[in-house]
C-alpha cells in the first residue's frame, strides 16, 4: 500500500507544481524565450524536485528495469502508469523495451520540458539546461559527456548581473535516428533533422540539415548522407 500512496503522492505533486506554473509570469517569458528572473518560489521548487529526481536515479544500485523507469520518469515529471508488473522478471523487462536507456549520472534542471523518443540510449554524465522545452526524437544515440544548453544570459555584463540578472533560453530538437558522440554540446535554438550524426567533441551552434554529418568547434558539414530508410519506423 505505501507504494501506491507514494505513486498517488508523486503525481499529485507534479500536477499541483505544474498548475502552480502556470500562473508564474516569470516562467511564461521562460518558456516563450523572453528575458525572465528564475530566483522566484515555484521556479526555485521546480528545479529542486528535479534536483532531487536526478540523485535519486543516480543514487539507484542494480535496479530493475522497472525501477529505472519509474525513476526516469520521475525526473522527467512524467505521470503516465506504468503497466502492470508481469509474471517474471524477463516479462516485465520486456514491458519496457521501447523506453529510453539512460545510463547515470545525469544532471537536468527542470525535466518537465525534456521528450525523449523510443529506443533511444543515452550515455552517462548526460546534462541537460531545459530553460526551453527539449525534444529528443526516437531511436537516437547520445554518446558520454554530452551536454544541451538551451539557457542563455545577456552578454552586456551591466544587464547580464550574476544571479539577480535576467536569463534568457531558446528551444532545442533532436530529430530520429540521430547520433551525438561524446563530448559533444548543442547550444540554445539548434534543430538537428533526422539521422544527424554529430562528431566527438563538436559545438553545435546552429541548425542542422537531416542526413548529415557534422563535426567541430563550431560543428560544420563534412559529409552528407543518402536517405536509405524505406517509409516511416515505429
Amino acid at each position: 500500500m505505501g507504494s501506491v500512496n507514494n505513486t498517488l503522492n508523486y503525481k499529485a505533486g507534479i500536477l499541483e507544481l505544474k498548475e502552480a506554473l502556470r500562473g508564474v509570469e516569470e516562467y511564461q517569458k521562460m518558456l516563450r524565450g523572453q528575458q525572465y528572473y528564475s530566483f522566484g518560489p515555484e521556479m526555485t521548487w521546480a528545479r529542486r524536485r528535479c534536483a532531487i529526481a536526478c540523485r535519486k536515479y543516480n543514487a539507484a544500485e542494480d535496479p530493475t528495469r522497472r525501477e529505472q523507469v519509474a525513476m526516469w520518469r520521475n525526473v522527467l515529471g512524467n505521470t503516465d502508469p506504468l503497466p502492470p508488473q508481469a509474471a517474471t522478471f524477463e516479462e516485465d523487462d520486456a514491458q519496457f523495451g521501447g523506453d529510453p536507456w539512460v545510463e547515470g549520472p545525469i544532471r537536468i534542471d527542470y525535466g518537465i520540458h525534456v521528450t525523449v523518443g523510443r529506443d533511444s540510449f543515452i550515455g552517462p554524465n548526460f546534462l541537460i539546461l531545459d530553460t526551453c522545452k527539449v525534444s529528443i526524437g526516437a531511436r537516437v544515440l547520445i554518446g558520454p559527456n554530452v551536454s544541451i544548453y538551451t539557457a542563455t544570459h545577456p552578454v552586456d555584463p551591466a544587464i547580464r548581473q550574476g544571479i539577480i540578472g535576467p536569463e534568457m533560453g531558446k528551444e532545442i530538437s533532436i530529430g530520429e535516428d540521430c547520433w551525438i558522440g561524446g563530448g559533444a554540446y548543442i547550444l540554445p535554438g539548434v534543430s538537428i533533422g533526422r539521422g544527424v550524426t554529430v562528431g566527438a567533441g563538436s559545438v553545435v551552434t546552429k541548425s542542422v540539415e537531416p542526413f548529415t554529418v557534422v563535426a567541430g568547434n563550431p560543428a560544420r558539414v563534412i559529409k552528407k548522407l543518402e536517405n536509405n530508410f524505406k517509409g516511416d519506423l515505429r
